[in-house]
């Protein structure tokens, strides 16, 4: 069996920025027929387990016209899903993050008002002197709320960003992109497996840019949230996993922070099993604000973050560079 195959003909690239429903029953025929054809044969026989981690590759992130859509994702998607294809004799398992929220969560515009009762507009950092001063008043919780922006600034990675709603449960944006969501059925009924989905960001009171951990643990004396031990241990049985999504400066690099951290920890040996596709994920822009503060800077954020994860030991590669096993 070949490392790389060709793409199969039900695929366009200009589907990818498009919404659609995906063709479950073609897909199905499509992914055996697919299989027998290029000898490709159940993931349960791999003798190296390769993981594809895909981190919140949502319509809400990643197709144009969303409201946290992510610059450079279109291109990252079609590069991810065209690696997916090429390479489905050799990826054991696919595993998505999915960001899910609701409409009154402490990032979002509803959370918040300001003396004359208006909500803050899209992309307004939330600092606790503001909250402190009553420039801008928790509609709930209001001493958990401050309690919440002082431990999220403490922590020193970001500030409390009020964001557009989005991911939102139940929502179209909550949705894998349809391109990617038919290459993992494309990838389930060829290799015989599974997909995986994990959701995150489900509770009201803290972000949870990380699928293994929320920003802030514990608000008002109650836990909101902790480590995700399951899903790690599930990721870290493979030998090999590939890491993609958006955004670069947020979710992608919170995950890898939490993935880094836990291994320098527990096994640092096992950072080598990390390899990052670094042309499959893209910043969110930093906010028109000058001067600019350095914890709103997210393109230079991204950049120093993958500095230390090669440092560290993970590798940094590109959906171009082949898969050597």
């Amino acid at each position: 069996m070949p490392t790389t195959l060709p793409l199969p003909g039900h695929y366009e690239a200009k589907q990818v920025s498009q919404l659609s429903l995906e063709r479950a029953g073609l897909l199905a025929d499509a992914g055996e027929a697919w299989a027998k054809k290029h000898g490709i044969t159940p993931s349960a026989t791999d003798k190296v387990k390769v993981a594809a981690f895909g981190i919140d590759v949502q319509v809400g992130f990643c197709t144009p016209g969303a409201s946290l859509f992510v610059p450079g994702a279109v291109e990252d998607t079609t590069r991810t899903v065209e690696w997916l294809y090429r390479n489905l004799g050799t990826i054991t398992g696919l595993f998505f993050s999915m960001d899910t929220h609701r409409v009154f969560q402490i990032f979002h515009p509803a959370w918040w008002v300001d003396a004359k009762g208006n909500h803050p507009a899209p992309f307004t950092p939330i600092f606790a002197e503001d909250v402190r001063k009553g420039t801008w008043s928790a509609v709930v919780h209001p001493r958990e709320s401050l309690e919440y922006v002082k431990k999220l600034e403490a922590s020193g990675k970001y500030v409390l960003t009020v964001w557009p709603y989005h991911t939102l449960l139940g929502g179209l944006s909550h949705a894998l992109v349809p391109a990617v969501m038919e290459a993992a059925l494309f990838h389930a009924h060829a290799r015989k497996h599974q997909t995986h989905f994990e959701t995150k960001g489900t509770h009201a009171m803290t972000e949870n840019y990380s699928v293994l951990s929320p920003e802030v643990t514990e608000v008002g004396g109650q836990v909101v949230g902790g480590f995700n031990t399951p899903f790690f241990k599930l990721l870290m049985d493979y030998d090999r996993i590939y890491v993609f999504g958006q955004a670069k400066s947020h979710c992608v690099l919170s995950t890898l922070n939490d993935m880094r951290a836990h291994l320098e920890k527990t096994d640092p040996a096992l950072l080598k099993k990390i390899w990052i596709l670094e042309d499959a994920m893209s910043p969110v822009p930093p906010p028109p604000l000058s001067p600019l503060p350095d914890a709103l800077n997210f393109p230079r954020i991204a950049d120093q973050a993958i500095e230390a994860w090669r440092k560290a030991g993970m590798h940094v590669v590109k959906t171009s560079d082949p898969i050597v096993l």
